[in-house]
């Protein structure tokens, strides 16, 4: 107990003491505005370039395929070194900076090439942000990063709006180079405000956590001392125990699948209701801002169900349900069912993301976090990379509205994997929220990872 006279309290309780929640998630806001944003111009891009559909796809396909190969690495320089602060307002900026490099080019590749930097911002600012969050609030996870994945939603629905506003009056090359400036001030602020933010480590012996935070979380954070930084080959046989985990890699390939849904979604969604439906580009972008306004709703309520009822609850109700709309669009082409029905699958296909985050976190070791948040990127990048050109083949062969149909397929294949996962996944937490964290949130390394 002497411990804690070392660890100063928060003074403030309630949203104040979270104000690190807060800033981190409007970070996040900023990475998913660029990609929202780029979404929109797609068929601008395509038209003035005189792409095909594979074209269009095949450009995620590639940004999500440096994403695939580079998760992992990322994940471990998360692990390893110390300064996560300086690490996020670097993603942030490199997140933004290649989009601005857009606005100069009429040339695919080159396109293609400033593509495959996003991803790098991207790549870094993930495992950082959410391992981050997992550490410093260890029985608050399923609504921490819903709060952080709220912020992802309101990037991604505001996004289409102004710049859908802006469109009206600039032209899309005019509206990249303008669009870096809030991705610069957000990475500045964050430079700022959680530069000296430290990494985390936990020895073999506990659960290290941050000082500064409730008495619910000083257990934790008096159960071991921080241990050095790890050898390279260390993480190495670390990160190969990780994929030898069978419940998180059946969390990690639902996520790809659930991904698939998403990105395709998001590629094809635009492009039908542009070119087959003849919705302007605003239009367009107030069907994207409904999409992710009803996400950004649904977030917090799954995240809070999560820590109480269990992840495998919410995460199979938000995915079966996301079946069940998809099913109900495609008896409903080009009506305002259809419309309507887009909020409604943002609000199930978008509520699981964080928990699934939440839930591959509880069955790793909070010493490899960072590695477990790159692993299940590196997943979803692959299912994000061959979503747009499968969907994009079958546009091509069948017609927009078919892929669809295809959307339909790779919701109900995550659904599958979840109940692949381990019995003993299925039960509900052995702790309320109110209590301190549950040992199964953060399993030393010398525990089995069932």
């Amino acid at each position: 107990m002497s411990g804690l006279a070392t660890l100063p309290q928060s003074p403030q309780p309630g949203i104040m003491r979270l104000k690190d929640v807060w800033l981190i998630s409007a970070g996040h806001a900023m990475t998913h505005w660029y990609t929202a944003t780029f979404y929109l111009l797609l068929p601008l891009i395509g038209s003035e370039l005189g792409l095909s559909y594979v074209q269009i796809g095949f450009i995620m396909t590639v940004q999500h395929a440096v994403g695939a190969a580079s998760n992992l690495p990322a994940g471990m320089l998360v692990d390893r070194y110390a300064n996560r602060g300086l690490m996020m307002a670097a993603a942030l900026f490199w997140v933004g900076f290649p989009y601005l490099l857009m606005g100069f080019t009429s040339t695919y590749w080159v396109l293609l090439a400033c593509v495959t930097l996003v991803s790098v911002g991207n790549n870094i600012w993930h495992p950082t942000a959410i391992s981050t969050l997992a550490d410093r609030y260890p029985a608050r996870k399923g609504v921490t990063l819903s709060v952080h994945g709220m912020g992802g939603n309101v990037g991604e629905a505001v996004a289409p709006l102004v710049v859908g506003a802006m469109l009206a009056v600039f032209t899309w090359r005019e509206v990249v180079v303008m669009n870096v400036v809030p991705g610069v001030f957000a990475s500045l602020l964050i430079l700022a405000m959680l530069g000296a933010l430290p990494t985390v480590r936990t020895g073999r012996g506990g659960d290290a956590r941050p000082a500064g935070l409730t008495p619910m979380d000083v257990q934790s954070a008096n159960a071991a001392a921080p241990r050095p930084r790890p050898r390279w080959s260390d993480q190495m046989s670390e990160s190969a125990a990780l994929l030898r985990n069978r419940a998180m890699m059946m969390i990690c390939t639902s996520a790809a699948f659930r991904t698939m849904t998403q990105t395709g979604l998001l590629v094809f969604l635009p492009l039908y209701l542009a070119h087959d439906l003849g919705y302007s580009i605003f239009a367009v972008g107030v069907c994207l801002f409904v999409l992710q306004a009803a996400g950004f709703a649904a977030s917090p309520i799954a995240g809070h169900l999560s820590d109480r009822l269990g992840r495998s609850r919410i995460v199979a109700g938000s995915m079966l349900m996301s079946a069940v709309v998809i099913g109900v669009m495609l008896m409903a082409p080009g009506t305002l069912l259809f419309v309507f029905c887009t909020a409604l699958l943002g609000f199930f296909l978008y509520a699981v993301r964080a928990v699934l985050q939440a839930w591959m976190l509880d069955t790793t070791p909070a010493s490899a976090s960072g590695s477990a948040v790159g692993i299940m990127f590196s997943t979803q990048a692959i299912g994000a990379a061959v979503a747009p050109l499968l969907a994009g083949w079958v546009a091509d062969t069948w017609g927009l509205f078919a892929v669809f149909y295809f959307l339909a397929g790779t919701i109900v294949l995550a659904n599958c994997f979840v109940f692949l996962m381990p019995r003993d996944m299925f039960q509900r937490p052995s702790q309320p929220m109110s209590g301190p964290p549950a040992r199964q949130d953060t399993p030393t390394r010398g525990e089995p990872h069932r």
